[in-house]
């Protein structure tokens, strides 16, 4: 069955127990929150500044904690690494200097946030972190660490910086601080989720546009595969580069700017798994706005089947999926009154998003659990808000 997905209010219990223990029975001031995402179609278009199409997730982090004197940090957190310690404790430059990463490494997608918050100097702060979101599953644990943790120091020295400004300045901590080149759809959903609605945003402009989601007939299935296969932090990457390079050579600012007729015409300026990686994300930009549209009309069945087409793109053109994701979206296929499924984040391990028809979701779980080689776990969901302050009281 789906796995029980604890409410925010019982990780601002968890948090604040810990934080009790940690700090000696003192009390945390401030509490916030900050949801993972799943997205429904448009896969590495981000940072090709194209369309995508998340939604955010009932799956949160939660900070809770409270300023202090002077510019020393301490947080810890609830999520149990074997391979990390679970408290870091540092000091806030009065200089300007950045903050250097380091060690854990789950510590510099927080460093990276206090070095871009739009009102420096941050003050110090004791603060203690409770999570949902599946770390490495796809569901964008890290951006939801970044937008909590932005949204805590909001609460202790508020910035005018509008949502979007926001997002932006979390995307740039992973840049700078966790390394990875992420484009802005992660960061973005976790700001500007509605819920009841994904969000359709377009990563050239920056603009995003609400798309309903809240027919009580379907459901969302989110399917972690649970592996986590190492390719992942190299490949990123390269396709980023690929993409770059096909770009250049079609003489286009980015692949948002290409057609297909763009790329049949350079086809021989370009080695195949350039044009490969290049078609899938002219394809995917196309594919992204036409499901936007289906969703509007409801069009469920079309929705779908761009879904699988898009998965197929995936694995075929862009060679970012793996055995047990193509399993897992085969599997959720073969059940009448699934709509469609893929993989969904960047690849190599992760999960799969499923649309189907609410009353097939036992029928679903049964059949994939009984055709996956591995061992799935389960989240039915929902789009759910974004990122926000809540009360200690």
């Amino acid at each position: 069955m789906a796995s029980p997905v604890p409410s925010v209010s019982e990780l601002v219990a968890e948090a604040r127990n810990l934080y009790g223990q940690v700090f000696g029975g003192e009390a945390p001031q401030v509490a916030v929150c900050a949801p993972g995402r799943v997205n429904l179609i448009g896969e590495h278009t981000d940072y090709n500044q194209g369309f995508v199409l998340p939604m955010a997730l009932p799956l949160v982090t939660v900070v809770v904690g409270r300023q202090t004197p002077g510019q020393d940090v301490t947080i810890v957190t609830a999520t149990k690494d074997a391979d990390e310690p679970r408290r870091v404790d540092f000091s806030i430059p009065t200089d300007g200097s950045a903050l250097a990463p380091g060690s854990p490494s789950w510590a510099n997608y927080v460093k990276g946030v206090i070095h871009h918050y739009r009102a420096p100097p941050v003050p110090g702060f004791r603060a203690v972190i409770a999570s949902s979101v599946p770390l490495g599953g796809g569901l964008s644990s890290s951006a939801s660490l970044e937008v909590a943790f932005y949204t805590f120091l909001q609460q202790l020295k508020p910035d005018d910086s509008d949502k979007v400004a926001k997002a932006v300045s979390c995307q740039q901590a992973e840049h700078t601080h966790a390394g990875v080149p992420c484009g802005i759809m992660d960061q973005f959903v976790s700001v500007l989720g509605r819920e009841g609605h994904a969000l359709l945003i377009d990563c050239r402009s920056l603009e995003a546009t609400t798309v309903p989601l809240s027919d009580p007939s379907l459901v969302i299935l989110v399917t972690n595969t649970n592996v986590k296969h190492s390719l992942t932090g190299s490949e990123y990457p390269t396709r980023r580069r690929q993409c770059e390079q096909a770009a250049s050579i079609l003489g286009k600012p980015s692949l948002r700017n290409a057609t297909m007729k763009d790329l049949e015409d350079a086809r021989d300026k370009m080695d195949n798994v350039t044009y490969r990686r290049a078609r899938h994300v002219i394809e995917e930009i196309e594919r992204t706005a036409q499901a936007a549209e289906a969703l509007k009309r409801g069009a469920y069945k079309e929705f779908g089947k761009l879904m699988v087409e898009s998965h197929n793109s995936l694995r075929d053109l862009y060679e970012v999926s793996c055995r047990e994701l193509d399993e897992l979206v085969s599997a959720a296929m073969e059940v009448e009154g699934v709509f469609g499924s893929r993989m969904t984040g960047g690849g190599f391990g992760g999960c799969t998003v499923t649309l189907l028809q609410a009353h097939a979701i036992d029928r679903t779980i049964l059949h994939i659990q009984e055709r996956y080689s591995g061992t799935p776990t389960f989240y039915v969901t929902t789009p759910s808000e974004g990122a926000q302050a809540l009360s200690l009281s």
